[in-house]
């Protein structure tokens, strides 16, 4: 009796498993959905403005069901569209990101890049992301400029260690970002100052949202902070949250909306619309788009 209950309890578990991993593989990394937040970041008398925040598509040539969604997100007309790098997971990948945004690129936009833009995924043991100190290992060269001239030649801003101002939804904002601080292309000091008195507001980009660089955007006052990078977890525990953010940012700051500690900015970490194509998963972490509604302080 006793080696009968203990086979069943074991096929019980293996079943289990099995079915936890077919439907975060097959259901759940499909489940795109739409989040809203409002930030109020805007001066008293300020008419709401609409963000639209797309991170980490870690785009294949044949996700067609994804490219179909983000193309479909063109008819909530936001004021403003930000795109937090990580766009492609192939070297073919291009056509399928520029299929999904092309419905985005005549409204205002801006970006950043990060490491799944300049080189493609490598198959790795997933437990390594527990490692504080694990060494970042490249890929395939990624055609990152050519995704760069299509997005510059459609007007969005290339934000990667760059600062600028735009017209968006009928106002100056102060846009300022940095290349990746995931492999150390960030240069937050060749762009960094206090915000302007003219824009009434100002918005920072990062793909990794490290505390290093937030922190001096943040006392900079950049009142909203965009990054992505985290995937939420990408594979999370309810009730518990993510396991892991493969950054510096804490856990309970994996996604979402929160405000920057010791500051006035809000930090918005997007969970993102893809996943690493070698460990093709989600659970209790669908991926996301974001619409932040700004709104009067």
């Amino acid at each position: 009796m006793r080696k009968r209950t203990l086979f069943r309890l074991a096929a019980g578990t293996v079943a289990a498993g099995a079915a936890t991993l077919a439907y975060a593989s097959l259901i759940e990394r499909n489940m795109f959905t739409l989040r809203r937040y409002d930030v109020p970041v805007l001066p008293t008398d300020a008419e709401p403005l609409r963000v639209l925040h797309l991170s980490d598509l870690h785009m294949m040539p044949d996700q067609r069901r994804k490219q179909d969604w983000v193309a479909s997100l063109a008819a909530l007309d936001p004021d403003l569209v930000v795109v937090t790098g990580d766009n492609m997971a192939h070297p073919d990948a291009v056509p399928g990101v520029l299929r999904a945004l092309q419905p985005l690129l005549d409204l205002p936009g801006a970006f950043v890049f990060g490491s799944n833009d300049y080189t493609g995924p490598v198959l790795k043991n997933p437990f390594t992301y527990f490692l504080p100190d694990r060494e970042y290992t490249e890929g395939v060269p990624l055609p990152y400029e050519e995704l760069r001239d299509v997005f510059t030649g459609a007007g969005w801003v290339d934000l990667n260690n760059a600062r600028t101002t735009l017209k968006a939804g009928g106002r100056e904002i102060e846009l300022v970002g940095v290349d990746d601080p995931h492999i150390e292309r960030d240069d937050y000091a060749a762009v960094a100052g206090p915000v302007s008195t003219g824009p009434a507001l100002s918005i920072a980009l990062a793909h990794s949202p490290e505390p290093a660089v937030l922190d001096r955007m943040a006392a900079d006052g950049f009142g909203l902070l965009l990054a992505g990078h985290t995937h939420g977890g990408q594979v999370c525990v309810p009730g518990y949250g993510a396991l892991v953010t493969n950054c510096g940012l804490p856990r309970s700051m994996a996604r979402g909306l929160h405000r920057w500690p010791g500051s006035d900015s809000w930090l918005h970490v997007s969970a993102g619309l893809g996943t690493h194509p070698t460990a093709p998963v989600r659970f209790a972490c669908p991926p996301e788009a974001t619409v932040l509604t700004l709104i009067p302080r």
